[in-house]
């Protein structure tokens, strides 16, 4: 419901962002000329505001009050204001009114509370709560992962595995449909998409209760990662692991290159040892992509400046010893 209200929050958000804009310009300005100055004037500095010349003028604009012992709209060292941590529920304060005092600012720094300040004011939360609560009812889906963890297997069932069985039981309803109080409002569960996986290495899914497994009819059996997969894990997401360590050692002024080979070379590996040892996917490449990194990582500062290239056999001299063990679990993560 949460994640309900966040998405609800940022779509009407975005529906009076340029209608916040306008009015975070307008007070801007009257802290620069007053509101009752000469029009050409205002136009003159609303000019000048577009184009970024004001910046780092400093404007007194009022702000909430900030609450004694580190309260949450405190100023920080650098009297700064950390929007995230403004109290801005006007409705929740005294006789309706939020209690501010005037602060001297640079004007880059007024904008963002501006926005956060007038943004609330504009949006109406009961709106939001109700939009929410359509948008959980009508496109929410809810992942069940390792489900296989509340089986209750059939020796078991009905004495040291109770516990498990109750959470099954409790999930019935939810599942089927039922009404759900939050503190947001009722959930209706009707047209909730529910989705649960789960490895089911020691268990089977007829371990659970019949009742749970009529409420989720489809089953599907997933295959184990292939090396093309894990290739496609390596290089097609844009924040990759690969593009992870090349932004990491830019900041030690390190160009990182990794050859196309070396990662065929990590997919393979990880291929390998997933079906020798354990099958735990795609986290294998976290830990070869650790391996490789483990030196560079540490005289990163002092190579400041270089280009370093990463190829198959560096790939293979960083975890192919490790390849070659009969149990690499205790390596492997």
């Amino acid at each position: 419901m949460d994640v309900g209200m966040t998405i609800a929050k940022a779509r009407a958000t975005e529906q009076i962002k340029e209608k916040v804009s306008q009015q975070v310009e307008e007070k801007l300005l009257d802290c620069l000329v007053g509101p009752s100055n000469i029009q050409h004037n205002r136009e003159a500095f609303r000019k000048l505001l577009r184009m970024g010349h004001l910046d780092d003028r400093l404007i007194e604009i009022e702000v909430p009050e900030k609450k004694p012992n580190g309260g949450g709209n405190q100023l920080d060292g650098n009297n700064q204001f950390p929007v995230n941590e403004i109290i801005l529920r006007f409705d929740k304060m005294m006789h309706g009114r939020q209690k501010t005092e005037k602060r001297e600012m640079m004007l880059k720094d007024c904008v963002p509370i501006l926005t956060e300040m007038e943004s609330e004011r504009l949006l109406n939360e009961d709106d939001i709560k109700r939009q929410a609560v359509h948008l959980v009812e009508q496109e929410g889906i809810v992942f069940l992962d390792e489900i296989d963890k509340i089986c209750s297997r059939g020796e078991f069932r009905g004495s040291a595995d109770a516990s498990s069985e109750g959470v099954q039981r409790d999930l019935l309803p939810l599942i089927e449909g039922s009404q759900v109080q939050t503190k947001h409002g009722t959930i209706n569960t009707d047209h909730i998409l529910f989705i649960a996986s789960g490895a089911f290495h020691h268990v089977k899914p007829s371990d659970l209760l019949a009742e749970l497994q009529g409420r989720l009819p489809i089953r599907v059996e997933l295959k184990p990662l292939s090396e093309q997969d894990l290739y496609t894990i390596l290089t097609e997401p844009v924040n990759n692991l690969i593009n992870q360590q090349v932004a990491l050692m830019e900041t030690e002024g390190v160009q990182l290159v990794v050859e196309d080979d070396a990662k065929w070379r990590m997919a393979k590996l990880a291929t390998d040892i997933n079906r020798d040892v354990e099958n735990i996917g795609a986290r294998r490449l976290h830990t070869l992509m650790e391996r490789l990194m483990e030196d560079l990582s540490f005289e990163a500062s002092d190579r400041s400046g270089e280009r370093v290239v990463l190829g198959a056999e560096d790939v293979q001299k960083a975890a192919g010893a490790l390849a070659q063990k009969a149990d690499l679990s205790k390596f492997l993560l």
